[in-house]
C-alpha cells in the first residue's frame, strides 16, 4: 500500500470516528477529548526526553492524569482552569527542583488545554455541535486549500527555518478556504451574523495556521520529524491536530468573552 493510499484510509477513518463523538457528544465527547489530550502529552514528553536525555519519574503522567479524571468528571469550566494552572505550576517547580528544562509544564498546559478547549466548545447542546463542527470545517479546509494551492502556485517559503514546505501562497489559500468553509457551514446552520462569524472564520483560519508553525518548531527543537508513528500515512497526533486545538482554544476564548467560560458556544451560535 502507497503512502498516499494510507493517508487517505487513515484521513477517513480519523473524521468518521472524530464526527460521531462529536455528533454524540457529552460523555463519548469527553472520552475522546481525554484520549487526544493523552496521546498529545505522551508525544510531547517523547520527543522532550529524547531531545533531552533527562530522566523523569511519574509525576509529570500522575498530573495529567489528574486532569483527564477530571476533565472526564465534567468539572465546571473555571475550576478546570484553575486545575490546569495548579498542575502545570506544580510540574513547573518540580522541574526547577530537578534542574531541567520547562518541556514537561509546557508539554502538559499544552495537552490539558487542548482536551479542555475541545470538550467545553462542545458542551452538550446544539449550540455547541454548531459551534466545533464550524470549527471543523474552518480548520480542515484551512489544511486542505493550503496544500493545494501551495503546490499549484508556490512561490516564496512562509517560515523556512522551522518548516520548508510552507509557502505565502499557501498560506493566503488556506486562510480563503477556512473563511469559505466557515461562511457555508455558518449558511447551513442558519446563522445570522454572517459578518462576524466569517471574522472568526478568518482569524480560526490563522491561528490554526500558526499552531502548525508551532508544532513544526516544536519537533525542529528536538530533531524530530514526526510527533510519532501512531497514525499510519500521517505520523502522530499531534501532526494531525496541532492546527486544530490552536484553533480551538482562540474559539473557546471568543465564545467565552460572548457568552461565558461554561457554555461559550451561545456566544456563537445562539438556540
Amino acid at each position: 500500500m502507497s503512502n498516499l493510499q494510507q493517508r487517505v484510509i487513515s484521513a477517513i477513518v480519523m473524521a468518521a470516528v472524530t464526527l460521531a463523538v462529536t455528533w454524540f457528544g457529552g460523555l463519548p465527547f469527553r472520552l475522546f477529548c481525554a484520549a487526544i489530550t493523552a496521546l498529545i502529552f505522551y508525544e510531547w514528553t517523547r520527543m522532550a526526553r529524547l531531545g533531552t536525555g533527562a530522566a523523569f519519574g511519574f509525576l509529570p503522567e500522575a498530573l495529567i492524569l489528574v486532569f483527564i479524571g477530571a476533565l472526564i468528571a465534567g468539572l465546571p469550566a473555571l475550576w478546570l482552569l484553575v486545575l490546569i494552572a495548579i498542575l502545570a505550576a506544580v510540574a513547573a517547580i518540580a522541574a526547577r527542583i530537578r534542574g531541567t528544562a520547562q518541556w514537561e509544564a509546557s508539554g502538559l498546559a499544552y495537552a490539558a488545554l487542548s482536551g479542555f478547549s475541545l470538550a467545553y466548545l462542545r458542551d452538550g447542546n446544539h449550540s455547541g455541535l454548531v459551534a466545533i463542527l464550524f470549527l471543523f470545517a474552518v480548520v480542515w479546509a484551512t489544511d486542505i486549500a493550503a496544500y493545494f494551492v501551495g503546490r499549484a502556485v508556490g512561490g516564496p517559503k512562509l517560515a523556512p527555518s522551522i518548516s520548508p514546505g510552507k509557502t505565502q501562497s499557501g498560506a493566503l489559500g488556506g486562510a480563503a478556504g477556512g473563511l469559505i468553509a466557515g461562511l457555508l457551514l455558518a449558511i447551513a446552520a442558519g446563522a445570522g451574523n454572517l459578518v462576524q462569524l466569517g471574522l472568526v472564520a478568518l482569524a480560526l483560519s490563522i491561528v490554526s495556521q500558526v499552531g502548525d508553525l508551532f508544532e513544526s518548531w516544536v519537533k525542529r527543537r528536538h530533531g524530530a520529524k514526526d510527533s510519532s508513528n501512531l497514525i499510519p500515512g500521517h505520523g502522530g497526533v499531534m501532526d494531525r491536530v496541532d492546527g486544530l486545538v490552536a484553533a480551538a482554544l482562540a474559539l473557546y476564548v471568543i465564545g467565552w468573552v460572548a457568552a461565558g467560560a461554561e457554555h461559550p458556544a451561545l456566544g456563537l451560535f445562539p438556540n
